[in-house]
């Protein structure tokens, strides 16, 4: 037999709803099987507490317990039971028998638990559930990493979870870096339904683009003499390649701007790719191109500048 559910919730039997819900409130927050995983005395009083408030915030039913009508897990008693001494008991307190007149219309064990944990399903009274009540399975969390272009075009990526399941997880275009996706239902299963499931958005780091904000930015080689004649060179972008128009007398460190393709804002709007032009020789030194560089050396002595 469940313990006197005043007891229990260590209220006053003239204690008002709102100090029944608080109390309530307080103790289930306290022992919930989430909040205190592999522990069996916290499952065991939070079904203790929550029996209880099943009882007093019901008030037909505190009416019938006061009354000694049931007893603490709600079952009818004989007259002048366990709790009482005659068809109405020893703790009726006036109209109502609610404490001090009041009571708890529209309160719902379910209700509460649901609000104050963040979890759904309503209260069922079937085996199983914590004190009464189905609950709602377990949400999950797993991290999901992606290419940078799924997260500018989108996509589907399959992830998979301890327990063995695998889903197809849609990524929206402009997938931001942290951003969370709440898959409705892919949680753990409950006896009223299952959890969610949240997946955090990684972004690999990509081996040619690396991010500025919004924007990208990648080295681009040239040659020596398109960056001294001006030229014509191939450049990657998220997009696909592009053909870049180097100015004569570029240096390295000289940015063209690509606009409209980097990554997108939170509002979905591209930023800016730019290339970083770096100036390279060949792997072997031409001796033509050696001489002449000797020559110009002689002739054409200068300091370069320090860039970026």
């Amino acid at each position: 037999m469940a313990r006197d559910p005043y007891q229990e919730l260590g209220v006053s039997r003239g204690a008002t709803a709102d100090e029944i819900r608080k109390a309530f409130r307080k103790l289930a927050k306290q022992h919930h099987p989430d909040a205190n995983p592999g522990k069996k005395e916290s499952e065991e009083r939070f079904k203790r507490v929550s029996g209880a408030f099943d009882i007093l915030g019901d008030v037909a039913k505190r009416k019938r317990f006061d009354a000694g009508e049931i007893d603490a897990d709600g079952r009818e008693t004989m007259r002048g039971g366990p709790w009482g001494g005659g068809p109405q008991g020893p703790f009726r307190q006036g109209p109502g028998a609610g404490g001090r007149g009041e009571s708890f219309e529209g309160v719902d064990l379910g209700d509460i638990l649901s609000e104050m944990m963040g979890r759904g399903g309503r209260g069922g009274g079937g085996p199983g559930g914590f004190g009464g009540f189905s609950q709602r399975g377990n949400d999950v969390r797993a991290r999901l990493e992606i290419d940078l272009e799924e997260s500018i075009a989108g996509g589907k990526k399959r992830i998979g979870f301890s327990d063995g399941r695998t889903i197809d997880v849609a990524i929206p275009k402009g997938a931001q870096e942290g951003q969370t996706l709440r898959l409705k239902g892919q949680g753990s299963p409950g006896r009223s339904g299952p959890g969610d499931a949240f997946i955090e958005i990684s972004i690999k780091p990509h081996p040619v683009f690396r991010r500025e904000g919004e924007a990208l930015v990648m080295d681009v080689p040239v040659t020596v003499y398109d960056a001294v004649l001006g030229g014509k060179v191939e450049a990657p972008t998220p997009d696909g390649p592009v053909t870049l128009t180097v100015p004569k007398a570029s240096n390295t460190g000289a940015r063209l701007r690509l606009k409209g393709r980097g990554l997108p804002d939170a509002q979905g709007r591209r930023g800016d790719l730019f290339a970083r032009l770096v100036v390279t020789l060949p792997d072997a030194v031409d001796p033509q191109l050696e001489a002449f560089a000797a020559e110009w050396r002689k002739d054409h002595p200068y300091k370069p500048r320090r860039r970026a």
